[in-house]
Parts: structure tokens; C-alpha cells; sequence
């Protein structure tokens, strides 16, 4: 309907970079500032959960910057796999859940970083 659209592609893709990274960033900031607390939160051991949080950090940065973008955007897939199986099987949430804490949430992100992933972040990312 409208194809000159398609010219923002590249900018829609590295806006789409831009809001994942900011997500995972503070995420895993919030597993390594107060590992002990967060790790009690999610039914994990606190040295897992340290790694967690440097990895959904190493994972949004390079998603955000364009570095490795394709390693970064599955990386952070596995991780989100990793949380709507621990809602599903070990907290039995539902998709929706409940105020919000479904895993439709956990979903929409693994589909944001497939779309990362197929197009190597789109034209303006540092190295590929």
C-alpha cells in the first residue's frame, strides 16, 4: 500500500535494535546489580545468574551497536527460549499470564531478534 515505505526499512530495523537492547541491557543489569535477591526471584543459582546477566548485557550490546549482530540476536533468543520454558514448565504461567508477566512478552522478543538475525541488523550496524 505504501512502497515508498521501504526506503526507512534500515532505520526501522536499527530503531528495532535500539529498544531490544535497551530492554536486555536493563534486564541484565538488574541480574548482576543484586545477583543474590534476582537469583531467589527466578529459582536460579546466584553464579547462573550472574552469567545470565553479563550474557543478556554482552547480548544487548551487540545487538544495540551492530557488533556480531546475528551471534548477539540468537544469543539473546536462547535466553528468552530459556525463560518462557522456566514460565511454562516450572511456574506454569500462562501465555498471557498474569498482570503481565505472561510469556507472550518473552515471544514477541524472540521474534524481534529473529528479524535482527535474518537481516544482520539492517544497514547501519559497526561490524558484521
Amino acid at each position: 500500500m505504501f512502497p515508498q515505505l521501504a526506503r526507512f526499512t534500515d532505520l526501522g530495523i536499527l530503531l528495532q535494535r535500539l529498544m531490544v537492547g535497551l530492554v536486555f541491557v536493563t534486564s541484565g543489569y538488574s541480574h548482576l546489580k543484586n545477583s543474590a535477591a534476582r537469583a531467589k526471584d527466578i529459582g536460579m543459582s546466584k553464579p547462573f545468574t550472574i552469567f545470565l546477566g553479563a550474557a543478556e548485557v554482552a547480548g544487548a550490546l551487540g545487538v544495540a551497536f551492530g557488533v556480531l549482530t546475528q551471534l548477539a540476536a540468537f544469543g539473546l533468543i536462547l535466553i528468552m527460549l530459556g525463560a518462557i520454558q522456566k514460565k511454562i514448565f516450572a511456574w506454569h504461567t500462562g501465555f498471557w499470564g498474569e498482570k503481565a508477566s505472561g510469556w507472550h512478552y518473552d515471544l514477541m522478543f524472540i521474534l524481534m531478534n529473529l528479524i535482527i538475525a535474518f537481516t544482520n541488523g539492517g544497514a547501519y550496524v559497526l561490524l558484521r
